[in-house]
């Protein structure tokens, strides 16, 4: 009997870990209220089986895995604005991969507390956990080294650093270089940083830092044209919105509000529950242009300031209150 209760454990724990890593990859593409449920339901799962199973050669993968959703369940907080929630849970991951020493977990979770504090409009902060991260990956060279190096770029940028930035953007690219897959990017969706995202990061980056609008554009074009080419499960709807935004941005600043809108229009055409904390972040940096003097009385300027108003009015965080 022993044995057969052995197997049926240990598929229990392999059940655990495919549930867990679909809804990572699910992250990417899928409405937030879609994944609120199952995600906190695989978290009780995987904490439930911690407190029951005491045998230590399934301690280190259970507490890897209450990582890693718990991650993802911090993600999912602060797709609906809850800032506070998602900051607990972001520390409750780095306790269950502090435990087992799991470097480049550690560090990917900082970087996601930088993500979480950036959105909040506390640079200093995302940039003191950027920094955090940097150390904790060491020579680690998957892709959440990239990542956290783009995080720091984005956090500096926001302070006025330009020059600090920009070379955080060069660490980066060096870093994109000499790239090896690691078990975070064999987990994929919201645990790896693609390129199309970095270069979003570099438009970003360079959208804060005076004269640089044509080198944002370039960069929110590139990134859209590799998600473009991205098959669907690999497309962020996040984080390309979040491009289109920048990009977006890039041309208010430069007088062309027609274009602007164009570029807006798949955003704006998104259904509430994507209408995630960082995409409506991205639409209020370019209200907040479009209501610039030099702008402001240009028709396309006011249709365009219409609809993102309107649009601002209805975040998915409507939808956990």
């Amino acid at each position: 009997m022993a044995p057969t209760t052995t197997v049926a454990e240990q598929l229990t724990v392999e059940q655990l870990r495919d549930d867990v890593e679909q809804l990572a990859r699910r992250c990417l593409c899928d409405p937030v209220t879609e994944l609120f449920g199952p995600l906190l339901e695989a978290q009780e799962r995987v904490f439930a089986k911690l407190e029951t199973d005491p045998r230590p050669e399934h301690s280190e993968q259970l507490h890897l895995l209450a990582a890693l959703v718990s991650a993802a369940l911090a993600r999912a907080n602060h797709d609906l604005g809850r800032g506070h929630q998602a900051m607990t849970l972001a520390r409750m991951a780095f306790e269950c991969a502090d435990n087992i020493g799991h470097h480049p977990l550690r560090a990917w979770i900082r970087g996601l507390q930088s993500q979480l504090a950036y959105w909040a409009d506390r640079p200093q902060e995302a940039a003191a956990f950027a920094d955090c991260g940097v150390a904790l990956a060491g020579e680690h060279t998957g892709s959440v080294a990239s990542w956290l190096a783009c995080a720091q770029a984005r956090a500096l940028a926001r302070l006025g650093a330009a020059e600090p930035a920009r070379l955080a953007l060069v660490r980066a690219e060096d870093l994109r270089e000499r790239h090896e897959r690691d078990e975070l990017d064999a987990i994929g969706g919201l645990f790896v940083f693609p390129p199309p995202r970095q270069h979003y990061y570099a438009a970003d980056v360079y959208g804060c830092l005076d004269g640089m609008g044509e080198r944002s554009v370039h960069e929110a074009t590139r990134a859209l044209a590799l998600y473009a080419a991205s098959p669907p499960e690999l497309r962020s709807f996040a984080d390309e919105a979040g491009a289109r935004c920048v990009l977006a941005l890039a041309q208010v600043r430069a007088g062309q509000p027609g274009a602007a809108r164009d570029t807006l229009r798949p955003v704006l055409a998104l259904d509430l529950p994507r209408r995630v904390t960082e995409v409506m972040g991205g639409v209020n940096r370019v209200a907040a242009a479009l209501r610039d003097p030099r702008v402001a009385a240009d028709p396309d300027a006011r249709d365009l300031r219409e609809q993102v108003e309107w649009f601002g009015q209805r975040p998915a965080s409507a939808l956990a209150s």
